[in-house]
């Protein structure tokens, strides 16, 4: 089990930055891949970025180049840096968690993850 729980989302003007965290606690934090959804209101929740136990990345095209995902084992954080904020990027944003084999794939389903955070709001105005 783990348990997820997301910081760091606010208000902020387009064109600035916002480092949203993650802080996970349970077992076996390093054995998770780890990703960022999110979801606009009135719009289905969508995959942002994702990082897998050995640190490859993944980020979907609307976000790549401006957000950039990590994670910090011994601290049990994933991290979402986000940068040249648009308005689109308005919404709920939400840590989930799947425990994996090593060489696992890759996966941008939300389905595939079962643990998640309660979320974080970011706000960008214009």
């Amino acid at each position: 089990q783990v348990q997820l729980v997301e910081s760091g989302g606010g208000l902020v003007q387009a064109g600035g930055s916002l480092r949203l965290s993650c802080a996970a606690s349970g077992s076996m934090f390093s054995r998770h891949a780890m990703a960022w959804f999110r979801q606009a209101p009135g719009k289905e929740r969508e995959f942002v970025a994702s990082i897998s136990r050995n640190g490859n990345s993944d980020y979907a095209d609307s976000v790549r180049g401006r957000f950039s995902i990590s994670r910090d084992n011994d601290k049990k954080q994933v991290y979402l840096q986000m940068s040249n904020l648009r308005t689109e990027d308005t919404a709920v944003y939400s840590c989930a968690a799947r425990h994996t084999r090593l060489s696992a794939p890759m996966t941008r389903a939300n389905h595939d993850y079962p643990y998640w955070g309660q979320g974080t709001q970011v706000t960008v105005s214009s």
